[in-house]
């Protein structure tokens, strides 16, 4: 069953291309990334996917009823103004104690339901913004750039974390990423984006494809090994 789909998908913005002819398929409980360079539409092709931005030409179709959670790529939030982390998981509305508690504890983030936003590290914020995007129950998750300014460690921990709750909830889990290594090893398909579908396929395939190199040349092959090697937790330095 898929969760959304896409076909033929051209998003033009003053009188720019930004994405043409777009084909994509997400299904239940997949992990999937798009990698591209900047400036390929990766975000628009998010916003499209949501239904925040209209195509052109060509078709989302979401499955009827479908719970997204949506991670933002920054959070914007006045610095002065003072919040607490269970304030801001319950804008706009309430929601139940249990909700916003049990989110924070599949994040791993439930030493935080008192401290100030202002206050948060950026791994922090990102777990929170994740608590907030489970809240909904999920069918797909959505992250845009979610480890933005996290370190390479910390950026591991996020999506081991990512990995876990895909474990955990059998949610899709959509990325999009500029770390390529790491997402690459995480991922069962990788979608290389620019402007159009360069190529596609598991991270192995699209690691080797032309088109890939072409964009990003070939020195991430060594990273994903090195990133394997990492995730199963040896570690002797070689």
């Amino acid at each position: 069953m898929s969760l959304i789909n896409v076909q033929g998908l051209r998003v033009v913005r003053g009188g720019r291309v930004i994405l043409s002819s777009v084909d994509l398929d997400i299904a239940a409980g997949e992990i999937v990334t798009i990698v591209g360079p900047n400036g390929s539409g990766k975000s628009t092709l998010l916003q499209a996917l949501i239904g925040a931005v209209q195509p052109d030409r060509g078709s989302v179709r979401q499955k009827p009823g479908l719970r997204i959670g949506y991670v933002p790529q920054k959070l914007h939030l006045d610095a002065t103004l003072p919040m607490d982390v269970t304030r801001f998981l319950n804008l706009p509305r309430r929601v139940a104690r249990a909700r916003w508690q049990g989110a924070l504890e599949q994040v791993g983030a439930d030493g935080l339901a008192r401290a100030q936003m202002a206050g948060l590290s950026g791994g922090q914020i990102q777990r929170v913004l994740l608590a907030r995007a489970l809240m909904n129950q999920p069918e797909i998750l959505i992250l845009d750039e979610a480890t933005q300014g996290l370190d390479q460690p910390g950026s591991a921990a996020f999506y081991q974390l990512i990995e876990q709750l895909r474990s955990d909830l059998g949610c899709a889990i959509l990325m999009v990423s500029h770390e390529l290594h790491v997402v690459m090893a995480a991922s069962d398909r990788v979608i290389c984006l620019n402007g159009h579908v360069c190529c596609q396929g598991t991270p192995e395939v699209v690691a080797s494809a032309p088109e890939y190199r072409a964009l990003f040349g070939t020195g991430t092959k060594g990273a994903l090994a090195l990133y394997r090697h990492e995730h199963s937790h040896d570690h002797h330095h070689h």
